[in-house]
């Protein structure tokens, strides 16, 4: 985490970095990268800063480092220097792995 992207997402945005799918199965078959199922796990890299109406900051449920279950669907994929990244928005995720 040391090689952190510098990014910091806005609001109640989460920066995750997807757990790496396994490119060949037990039994040797290499799985091409359309093939490949999207991550549900990825680790909490940076997050924005949640307020009510009012201003007030919130604190987020979830903090850099922890692991997350991500949506199937949602959020915005994006790479930053050749690394791949989902930005989510708090409410979005899951859980928390562990």
């Amino acid at each position: 985490m040391s090689n952190a992207p510098k990014i910091r997402p806005l609001g109640d945005r989460v920066l995750v970095q997807p757990k790496e799918e396994k490119e060949v199965t037990r039994g040797g078959i290499i799985i091409p990268d359309t093939a490949k199922e999207k991550p549900m796990e990825g680790t909490v890299i940076a997050v924005g800063t949640k307020r009510d109406k009012d201003g007030k900051e919130i604190p987020f449920d979830v903090k850099p480092g922890d692991q997350v279950l991500l949506p199937k669907y949602g959020g915005t994929e994006i790479k930053l220097d050749g690394e791949t990244y989902q930005l989510v928005r708090s409410d979005d995720l899951l859980g928390i792995l562990g």
